[in-house]
């Protein structure tokens, strides 16, 4: 396309935003989500109550929860990152509580037969051992956040959806095309690179488990 060739430069720089915007929110997104999951693990009071509010957030149109968030916290990347990090939370806490389940009870009874503290248990047998199952949600809010990350550029986040954004309001198909052909390879790139992560981790976990249970 002739708009790449030359507005390549434009292009990596959008890019790199749509990438620093989906880095900072996954990033935040892990970080409450893997404690929040290993709270309501076994309390399915706490999953119901958790995963409740977390799918009603999930649900929401994300241009409405962005124009919510906008008069709170004003423009830019802030409520784009805030938005995204609640999006996410519903995969990725299903995604440690799943992974959590996937422990053999056996390996975790060997752990504290061998007097190993709650603490310790969690930190090396169950976290490694739900690894793969983890991965697996950590994929499916990866892709989820750069898609709706380009629903940010209508609150001036930049990134790849501020391609789109101007293509529509030039009418000029090949930024458009451009934009929506570069988020899906970003999101198809990442898919995969984490799918990669994901199958070399189970070896790895198998090691583990036989560890915890010798």
């Amino acid at each position: 396309m002739s708009f790449l060739a030359d507005q390549w430069p434009e292009v990596l720089r959008l890019t790199l935003e749509h990438v620093l915007l989906c880095a900072i929110a996954l990033g935040i997104a892990l970080l409450l989500a893997l404690p929040l999951g290993v709270w309501v693990h076994g309390r399915s009071s706490r999953i119901g109550i958790v995963t409740g509010i977390a799918g009603v957030l999930y649900t929401l149109p994300s241009l409405a929860l962005f124009a919510i968030l906008v008069p709170i916290v004003g423009l830019g990347v802030l409520p784009t990152v805030i938005g995204l990090v609640l999006y996410a939370q519903l995969m990725l806490v299903r995604a440690v509580v799943s992974g959590l389940d996937s422990v053999p009870e056996d390996v975790r009874d060997a752990a504290v037969g061998m007097g190993i503290d709650r603490w310790r248990i969690l930190v090396e047998v169950d976290l490694p051992l739900a690894l793969p199952v983890f991965l697996a949600g950590v994929r499916m809010a990866a892709v989820t956040v750069i898609g709706i990350a380009t629903v940010g550029a209508v609150i001036d986040a930049g990134g790849l959806g501020e391609l789109i954004l101007q293509g529509i309001q030039r009418n000029q198909t090949e930024r458009v095309v451009v934009g929506a052909l570069a988020v899906t390879a970003l999101a198809l790139g990442t898919d995969y690179g984490l799918v990669r992560l994901e199958r070399r981790s189970r070896p790895w976990v198998g090691q583990q488990g036989s560890g915890a249970a010798a």
